[in-house]
């Protein structure tokens, strides 16, 4: 199956932070504290999802509290931050939500997102991502982590399940 014919059965999205919705540079205060770069034109995609009625999950193993109030302020209600094992996180959100993963677009950037690409409908991935991860993919954006990844995705799920009606003419 093509990935163009899995995107009209997408009712979920599951995106990793660092290397997907920022760049995967951290930026080091002398304080200690780890920055990141975030996208705004990703941040309109996930707004909009969610606005159509799709569910938007975050899984990352890091732990930045600024990441969090970011995508809390885009509407996201489902963020798991500080994870080690993401396959685990996924399998219980499946258990509590009645997830189908048969419906489920998961996008990641190197290994720690490897077991939830193998197991989601449509494993895709930034362009700059780990070379397994290319692998496994089904969807690579041109676009590198950081840069609109996100948008891409999201923008081409809803496109193709006629949900995104900017640019449409009435």
């Amino acid at each position: 199956m093509s990935y163009l014919s899995k995107l009209h059965d997408i009712t979920t999205f599951v995106f990793d932070v660092d290397g997907v919705l920022s760049d995967g540079m951290l930026h080091i205060t002398e304080e200690g504290q780890l920055l990141r770069n975030m996208n705004t034109r990703d941040g309109f995609a996930i707004k909009h999802a969610l606005k159509a009625g799709y569910r938007v999950i975050i899984i990352t193993g890091g732990r930045s509290q600024g990441v969090v109030k970011r995508l809390e302020g885009l509407g996201v209600k489902e963020i798991h931050s500080g994870i080690q094992q993401k396959i685990d996180t996924l399998n219980e959100l499946v258990e509590f939500f009645n997830l189908d993963l048969g419906k489920t677009l998961y996008m990641g950037d190197d290994l720690p997102d490897y077991d939830c690409m193998r197991v989601v409908h449509l494993a895709t991935c930034p362009a700059d991502a780990a070379q397994e991860i290319l692998r496994i993919s089904h969807f690579v954006s041109a676009l590198n982590g950081g840069q609109g990844c996100v948008r891409d995705v999201i923008e081409r799920v809803l496109k193709v399940q006629d949900k995104w009606t900017f640019g449409v003419d009435a």
